[in-house]
């Protein structure tokens, strides 16, 4: 596995592994805004095939993992955790001294994992997330770093 920047470029499989990796995952267009100044879009890859990505907003001291996506069929290889490892890593890089996310409520394995990296709980946001039957709510934790 290789972990390297992204470019624009790559949007549209970046949108299509979010579709069959999320619910109801970030639009392209979305996908497309975060690459900017204030973002970081990584992609783990094995051989040409990109499996998974990250993107991370930060402001200041204030980093957010806005989307981690790793496509269904790589998923339980460790590069969901690979990813995570390296949004930590370029936030300290970026002299974050905090790394936020919200997950959805139901998602134990993306909060097992989460709570492995360091990361602790800090409130709810309810209704955040849609769902087929209304909406979830997303668990907020953070990370001091």
């Amino acid at each position: 596995m290789n972990l390297v920047a992204l470019s624009s470029e790559l949007t549209p499989e970046m949108a299509l592994i979010a579709t069959r990796a999320h619910s109801h995952p970030m639009t392209e267009s979305t996908i497309k805004s975060c690459f900017g100044e204030l973002y970081t879009c990584t992609g783990i890859y094995q051989g040409d095939e990109l499996c998974g990505f990250t993107i991370l907003h930060q402001i200041f001291e204030d980093a957010t993992l806005m989307d981690i996506c790793v496509e269904p069929s790589h998923q339980g290889k460790g590069y969901g955790k690979a990813l995570l490892d390296n949004v930590v890593s370029l936030a300290r890089k970026n002299d974050a001294e905090v790394l936020l996310l919200e997950v959805r409520e139901s998602a134990a394995a993306a909060q097992a994992l989460y709570a492995k990296t360091g990361f602790e709980r800090s409130g709810t946001r309810k209704g955040y997330y849609k769902t087929d039957s209304g909406t979830e709510d997303a668990m907020l934790m953070s990370l001091t770093l």
